[in-house]
């Protein structure tokens, strides 16, 4: 979940619990953009001299609804390489819940660096940065990981890139760090969750960890999909979804976490076909 810092959501934190209050939910955790050094792609982000404001936020939202919602403070933070010792003192210098590393291809320095003119080539270097993430060892999960289907999803073909994505999901396993199944993929332009059914499945036959969220950038979307994303789980071969708290990783079975989401309608499940929607 998100906050205006970052530029591109709307609402505040207070809005976001009261949706999970709605959504049946016990515990919440905020994971907005962070801020990243030399005025790194700053139009998606916290401003560095911002980031104690947030957690001022989600401190005041933590005891507005003390008792009747969990609110953890989190982060969701770029990995870009060059960055990694300003981020492990960022991350060192608070005490977190849970540390979402993202690869955002669309940012325009990340381009720089790596697009050369050819698609192949950048989905290739895009899941070599995403192994990477995993390998410098700063997050507890990778967010939205097969998002790169979103550039030219036209050209996008998961027959072609299986052996790319095989390669770097071993190298994520031998990491140990959990990935994230991001139920806000379909709003994007593939129209299908990240990561795709296929690549769960690849996942889970590896022991990756898997970790729902709604990647919210609205109230609305809070616990959105999280029933039918626990049926994708389920199918791809996990009994139990993870969750973490002062960073350590916790395991709940999939049939508990249902019992909660199933309180609401909004994490009800369509209980549709992974294949059809992949």
């Amino acid at each position: 979940m998100h906050t205006p810092l970052c530029k591109h959501a709307h609402g505040e934190p207070a809005a976001y619990a009261e949706q999970a209050l709605a959504a049946g939910l016990e515990r919440i955790t905020f994971t907005c953009h962070s801020p990243m050094p030399d005025g790194f792609w700053p139009e998606v982000r916290m401003d560095e001299d911002q980031f104690p404001l947030y957690l001022e936020m989600i401190e005041d939202c933590r005891r507005r609804f003390a008792g009747r919602l969990e609110v953890c403070p989190g982060l969701e933070a770029d990995f870009f390489p060059g960055t990694e010792d300003w981020m492990a003192r960022l991350l060192d210098s608070v005490e977190l819940d849970h540390v979402l590393g993202s690869v955002h291809w669309q940012g325009g320095e990340y381009q720089q660096r790596f697009w050369r003119g050819d698609h192949a080539d950048f989905v290739r270097s895009y899941f070599d940065q995403l192994a990477a993430s995993a390998e410098c060892g700063l997050f507890d999960t990778l967010a939205h990981p097969d998002l790169i289907k979103n550039f030219h999803p036209d050209l996008w073909h998961f027959d072609t890139f299986e052996p790319v994505i095989a390669a770097a999901l071993d190298r994520i396993a031998a990491a140990g760090t959990a990935m994230e199944f991001n139920t806000s993929g379909r709003n994007k332009l593939s129209g299908e969750f990240n990561p795709s059914a296929r690549m769960l499945g690849m996942m889970a036959a590896r022991g990756i960890p898997v970790v729902i969220g709604s990647d919210s950038h609205v109230p609305r979307r809070v616990g959105d999909a999280f029933g039918e994303a626990l049926d994708w789980i389920d199918r791809a071969g996990y009994s139990d979804v993870s969750l973490f708290r002062r960073r350590q990783r916790y395991q709940v079975s999939i049939e508990d976490a249902r019992q909660v989401v199933a309180r609401s309608a909004v994490g009800g499940s369509r209980r549709g076909s992974p294949a059809s929607a992949a």
